[in-house]
C-alpha cells in the first residue's frame, strides 16, 4: 500500500519532503508526489506515515 498526495489541497509547503525515510516524496509540478512504488508508509520505520503526522492540510495527504 501506499500514500497519495492530493494536489488540490497541496500547499508546497515541504514539510512532508525531508520527514520521509524513503525519499519517496518528490516535487511535482508546483506541488509534491508520493513515489507509490518505493513508500511503504513508514513500516519498520515508525509507528505511523511522517508525511500524515507533519502535513497540516486536512486530506491532503491519503491512502490510495
Amino acid at each position: 500500500m501506499a500514500l497519495k498526495i492530493n494536489r488540490d489541497l497541496c500547499t508546497s509547503c515541504g514539510d512532508c519532503e525531508p520527514v520521509c525515510p524513503t525519499k519517496s516524496i518528490k516535487p511535482f509540478k508546483g506541488t509534491y508526489k508520493i513515489v507509490e512504488d518505493t513508500c511503504t508508509e513508514c513500516e519498520g520505520e515508525h509507528d505511523e506515515p511522517q508525511c500524515l503526522k507533519v502535513c497540516l492540510e486536512d486530506g491532503c495527504i491519503e491512502y490510495v
